[in-house]
């Protein structure tokens, strides 16, 4: 990739606050309480041969991060977590039973948070033995457990790789110490070191490194720092968001209230640091793989969860808050621990809303989503759709081509390195007009 020079864009097209990162199509804000009946219909419905993966959700944390939007708790009691950790194998045993899911085998299981590393060894044993009981994971190609640095522990890594984890994902976010602080991390620069150290020794052969350009109060030059130092560590990838100020955040409110300790980052120069960071990657023998992610090997690790969800693909979305994607509808769980709690307790589905998405609705989706890897095959939209996409979105490939965002020919449609930056921003050109105006979330 090139290096950019930063560039000012319009107000209008780049918001301070909000959501950037685009993870779902159509917008979270269209999915509805009344359309819960089409999930339940999905799951009744043949065996399907599309890929199945599970998404665990673990909310709770030591310390909530001033620029976090996930749904977690802080200071919950051992007694509580376990009984949640209770309810979700009780939610998949419901998954099971259901026509379209039981026997299928499973192509990727990722628990995310929240912090799930705060869990006991105990409770993931707990945990990951009774998912297995109602899922089989013989064989799953990828486990991953998110963690956080100042939680990782021996015995933690060697229940991980007990129970049959194969990717540890470290939230990292930066090496410099202030920016921790005036971010409100926990960790410093070196309990990354320690947790990292102990990862390698315990034999995991995949760690990836999260990462975040544009922190609060961050430069140039702790950035390069901060790229130097992982690069040095070489981990097998590493995952490198743009910090965004989402409305439900603390960064917003201390924004809204002027309270901020530092300035904020513009999005160009977000854009120019992530360019350096992927160009330095790249000198340094990684191979960058979609708009967020650089990998040492692309073949041997291979991020299943991007692309089987991304592919249209199933996944399960166990606990509360947890957003899935089964048979052509999005939903969402209940957002309380105590609504959560009710329904599995009732032997209900605890899910809050839901969308069942048209065949045009999962051919935009899937589009967008394929842009995020940086190019969309022609021949793979025409053989699932039956759709020229050149000509089915053909008036925004027109606009980001004149734009130099993208090149279009008759194989498909290529991101150009400055489009690649700015995948997120671009994606709501391709959305059909009733969801254009619409908040995201």
């Amino acid at each position: 990739m090139a290096v950019l020079a930063p560039r000012a864009l319009s107000p209008e097209s780049e918001p301070l606050v909000g959501n950037y990162f685009i993870a779902a199509y159509p917008p979270f804000s269209s999915w509805r309480a009344e359309q819960v009946p089409a999930l339940l219909d999905a799951l009744n419905r043949a065996e399907t041969k599309a890929p199945l993966g599970l998404y665990v959700h673990v909310p709770f944390c030591q310390k909530k991060c001033d620029y976090c939007y996930y749904l977690s708790f802080i200071g919950r009691p051992a007694a509580v977590i376990d009984g949640y950790l209770n309810k979700v194998v009780d939610e998949i045993a419901l998954y099971s039973e259901r026509r379209a899911v039981a026997g299928r085998p499973l192509a990727f299981v990722y628990f995310g948070g929240g912090t799930p590393s705060m869990l006991t060894s105990a409770q993931i044993r707990n945990l990951t033995g009774g998912l297995k009981r109602s899922l089989s994971w013989k064989g799953v190609p990828e486990v991953t457990f998110e963690c956080a640095p100042r939680s990782v522990r021996a015995d933690f890594l060697n229940t991980l790789r007990d129970v049959g984890v194969t990717r540890i994902s470290m939230g990292v976010q930066s090496l410099d110490d202030e920016l921790l602080k005036l971010n409100g991390r926990v960790h410093l620069r070196e309990d990354v070191l320690r947790a990292y150290r102990m990862i390698q020794q315990t034999g995991f052969d995949w760690i990836n490194l999260d990462l975040m350009c544009g922190l609060l109060g961050e430069t140039d030059v702790t950035w390069r720092e901060t790229v130097r130092q992982v690069i040095a560590l070489a981990p097998e990838s590493v995952t490198i968001y743009q910090t965004e100020i989402p409305f439900n955040t603390q960064l917003y409110r201390n924004l809204k209230s002027n309270t901020l300790p530092a300035d904020t980052v513009p999005w160009n120069v977000k854009r120019a640091r992530l360019d350096y960071a992927f160009n330095e990657l790249d000198r340094a023998g990684y191979a960058v793989v979609s708009a967020y992610n650089a990998v040492r090997d692309p073949v041997k690790h291979e991020f299943q969860y991007q692309k089987h969800l991304w592919s249209g693909g199933d996944m399960l979305g166990l606990g509360v808050a947890s957003f899935g994607y089964f048979g052509g509808v999005h939903y969402q769980n209940a957002v309380t621990l105590e609504s959560y709690d009710e329904r599995v307790s009732e032997s209900s589905f605890p899910v809050w809303r839901a969308l069942a998405l048209s065949e045009r609705d999962q051919l935009v989706r899937e589009f967008i989503l394929h842009l995020k890897f940086g190019h969309a095959d022609s021949a793979y939209f025409r053989s699932k759709f039956g759709v020229d996409i050149t000509r089915a979105f053909a008036e925004p490939l027109y606009e980001l081509r004149t734009e130099r965002m993208l090149t279009c020919t008759a194989a498909g449609v290529q991101l150009t390195a400055e489009g690649l930056l700015k995948v997120d921003r671009l994606l709501p050109r391709f959305y059909d007009p009733q969801y254009r105006q619409l908040r995201y979330t």
